[in-house]
């Protein structure tokens, strides 16, 4: 599966879903369910073209960004993040990565009680879950994801950020570091 056949079936899904910010699981649910009507071999090339996008999105700019719209972010809270921002669909997405700062447009900066982030992880499952469906054998799915996927960098890609010095947030993230930052 190519990149362009990646996210048409990511809009496929969305288009089920009346609030992708808010409902990203509400993506990955239907998600699952259009991959469930595909062969084994298209689910585990949607998992392999999902790693590419990860690793092209393993960024320090868009893990601050991350940390910045969800209060903080450990390596798994920034792939949930990822998550996320995949089931916001292509146009969020290079928007994101041209410059994690366009975020500013698509999230809330006000936060309801109970929120818990912005957080897509079950985006990040959604290849094994129909595989699995499908085939019965998920194990079979990250033996053909693993065997075809590139390998995470040990350090994401880009100039280093502080996540904890503001400064040095702002410089980089000015209008996300606007919303989310005390005074």
């Amino acid at each position: 599966m190519d990149k362009d056949g990646f996210w048409d079936l990511v809009e496929d899904a969305r288009a089920s879903v009346d609030d992708t910010v808010a409902d990203p699981d509400g993506v990955a649910d239907a998600l699952t369910k259009v991959l469930a009507a595909a062969e084994a071999e298209e689910i585990a090339g949607f998992g392999v073209e999902l790693a590419r996008l990860l690793v092209e999105s393993y960024r320090w700019d868009l893990w601050a960004a991350a940390y910045l719209i969800n209060s903080g972010a450990s390596e798994d809270g920034f792939d949930s993040f990822r998550g996320w921002l995949i089931a916001q669909g292509r146009e969020v997405w290079d928007a994101a990565l041209a410059g994690p700062d366009s975020l500013a447009d698509v999230v809330d900066e006000d936060r309801p009680e109970g929120f818990e982030g912005f957080d897509g992880e079950g985006m990040l499952h959604v290849g094994s879950h129909a595989y699995k469906n499908v085939t019965g054998d998920e194990a079979a799915y990250w033996k053909a994801v693993d065997a075809n996927a590139p390998d995470t960098p040990d350090l994401p890609a880009g100039e280093e950020i502080d996540f904890d010095d503001p400064d040095d947030l702002e410089t980089h993230l000015p209008r996300l570091a606007a919303l989310y930052l005390e005074a």
